[in-house]
């Protein structure tokens, strides 16, 4: 027993490693548990304070490390991104819905009765897709549009998944999915652009004169 908290001591103190030997040895051979035990509890309270005195190291997580910069309103360059690269930039339901090519629930988007004045942008890469004047009430449960902004604004597909035959929509700029387009829209063009308000991003008219006065300023 006393062999085992010669070499404890030891340990803790391995600067002072050879000044408690020979102070433990005469312990030791006079055989005083007395003393030994005082050693050996001073000995654990050093060991406590030198541990407790270590500098904690705390790890700093930059979220916007490696993170790509893709969002522009001004930028009309194509944007090419890994899905992985995507899953930094967007948030889990906007990446379902741009890169899965997933679907919102009906009716869920504040964009779907909304009616203020303004433009629609791709959330994911901020090209700009259609103009609040061109939205009507379709009852479909989305966001609805019967005329893109330009014609390179959107990216037309063949979609063929779910059994039927439909035309999918994209943004022009970064391919993010954005919905369908049907032929049961109103004039002038009678087309549907049903669009998930996940991926939509809205700046109304107002603040974007504001931000055209300031900018000619």
């Amino acid at each position: 027993m006393q062999a085992k908290s010669f070499v404890a001591i030891k340990t803790c103190f391995p600067t002072y490693r050879l000044y408690i030997c020979y102070i433990l040895k005469g312990i030791f051979y006079m055989k005083n548990p007395l003393a030994l035990l005082f050693i050996f509890a001073i000995c654990n309270m050093q060991c406590s304070y030198s541990q407790s005195s270590q500098p904690k190291q705390t790890k700093h997580m930059d979220s916007n490390k490696d993170k790509p910069v893709v969002y522009s309103r001004t930028d009309t360059g194509k944007v090419k991104l890994s899905d992985e690269e995507w899953k930094k930039v967007l948030d889990a339901e906007r990446f379902y819905i741009a890169r899965m090519k997933g679907t919102e629930r009906p009716w869920t988007s504040k964009f779907e009765k909304f009616d203020e004045k303004g433009t629609y942008y791709c959330a994911a890469c901020g090209n700009a897709l259609f103009r609040s004047d061109t939205k009507f009430e379709s009852g479909c449960g989305w966001p609805s549009f019967y005329e893109p902004i330009s014609k390179t604004s959107i990216i037309y597909l063949e979609d063929k998944s779910h059994g039927m035959t439909r035309t999918e929509v994209q943004c022009g700029r970064c391919e993010a999915h954005l919905g369908h387009v049907f032929e049961d829209g109103p004039p002038p063009t009678g087309l549907r652009y049903c669009i998930n308000g996940v991926i939509l991003d809205f700046e109304k008219a107002k603040d974007a004169e504001k931000k055209y006065k300031k900018g000619g300023e």
